[in-house]
């Protein structure tokens, strides 16, 4: 089983690279991120999340019944986002940052291009959720927490929070 790592290991802050082989190793990563994101309630992970430095993240929002569904499964890799439009409030957390929630501003609504498994070129319109899923595993790929995007009073609160955590 693949291990989540959190801030502040500087692992997160490395940007990842490019994938150039889509290969069974990488199928079998894939598998492994979605099986940790599940057991860890998450929505999404990015490849650097489980100290792989390679652009690859996985997305599965839930239904309306508040299920995720392999079916959703959003398997994304080298994603560049091509068009950002709007702008959303929108509460976030992270696998990466555990226990701790803030409103951050992104982007209402973008498009990506990306390759899925197979290196297949493909092509994404999101909103809202969706939207936010994407930038904020995006961000990971190029060495960007959440708590970055916000304001300084709220990351102090958070500096806080996290020194209080760790004495126990």
């Amino acid at each position: 089983m693949l291990e989540v790592i959190t801030y502040p290991n500087p692992i997160l802050r490395q940007i990842s690279k490019p994938i150039e082989t889509f290969d069974e190793l990488l199928h079998e990563l894939l598998d492994s991120m979605y099986e940790v994101m599940l057991q860890k309630n998450g929505v999404g992970i990015s490849a650097i999340q489980v100290a792989k430095p390679i652009r690859a993240l996985l997305i599965c929002l839930p239904n309306e019944e508040g299920n995720q569904r392999k079916e959703d499964l959003l398997e994304i890799i080298n994603p560049e986002i091509v068009e950002k439009d709007g702008e959303i409030f929108f509460n976030e957390g992270c696998l990466s940052v555990p226990e701790f929630y803030e409103e951050v501003k992104r982007s209402s609504s973008l498009k990506v291009t990306y390759q899925d498994r197979y290196g297949n070129p493909k092509e994404l319109n999101a909103k809202d959720y969706l939207a936010v899923a994407l930038q904020h595993e995006i961000d990971h790929l190029n060495g960007i927490l959440f708590i970055d995007k916000l304001s300084i009073l709220k990351r102090k609160k958070f500096e806080k929070e996290l020194k209080q955590k760790r004495k126990g």
